[in-house]
């Protein structure tokens, strides 16, 4: 048997509940300019991915990198969900895009 897309899947659902959480935490320290971060670090990982030889650790940089530049936008769905009452906001910070 073959249990690379079997990895593959773990790896992938495990990231993505791993930037969920994220996400929260990095929009309430330092809001949405924080997404350039996220645009460094996908661009470095799939950069990474495109030179890595190895199939899993690739896939696993590609999907970081793209979850990466998904988290960019759900910053600032998480400043609207903030500004909603939804999440808590940072008393220690001033709120706006």
């Amino acid at each position: 048997m073959y249990f690379n897309g079997l990895i593959i899947g773990i790896i992938t659902f495990v990231i993505i509940g791993v930037f969920h959480p994220l996400v929260i935490k990095i929009e309430y320290y330092f809001g949405a300019k924080s997404w350039i971060g996220f645009c460094l670090a996908g661009i470095f990982f799939v950069l990474m991915s495109l030179f890595t030889a190895n199939m899993l650790a690739s896939v696993s940089f590609g999907v970081i990198g793209f979850s990466c530049f998904w988290s960019i936008k759900e910053i600032f769905e998480q400043v609207k969900r903030v500004q909603q009452g939804r999440y808590p906001k940072n008393p220690k910070r001033k709120y706006g895009l």
